[in-house]
């Protein structure tokens, strides 16, 4: 058991690779299981509707950054930083050192988040 201790002060590590890994997995197989589609419809010899071939086309061109998308990025970062904000006050309440180190963590997806609020206004890609 004396070896798992390690794990704790990697686990903060190993979740945000997780929440990144896992998605991106779970969309990476999805697109292959839709090609794997295509590919044995086009094999038989069935045509495939204009309206997939330009979902297909649709879904593969990088979405274009807007006003509402940074505005809703930057909502979502400063819900995470003000989330970390509290649990820093929360652990300050018993240890009072936490504070500040917890507060400084926070304060960088809250600058994140304000910035992409900021560029909302000045986005000239008004949606």
């Amino acid at each position: 058991m004396e070896g798992f201790g390690i794990l704790i002060p990697l686990a903060p590590f190993i979740m945000v690779v997780l929440i990144i890994a896992i998605p991106a997995w779970l969309k990476s197989k999805e697109k292959r299981e839709m090609q794997q589609t295509l590919r044995t419809a086009i094999e038989k010899g069935q045509t495939l509707p204009p309206e997939l071939i330009e979902q297909l086309n649709k879904d593969s061109q990088k979405v274009q950054p807007s006003a509402q998308r940074d505005l809703r990025q930057g909502v979502i970062w400063l819900a995470v930083g003000l989330g970390i904000a509290a649990f820093a006050w929360f652990v300050g309440m018993e240890e009072g050192d936490a504070l500040n180190p917890i507060l400084g963590m926070a304060a960088i997806p809250t600058l994140i988040g304000v910035a992409f609020i900021v560029l909302s206004f000045f986005n000239k890609n008004k949606d």
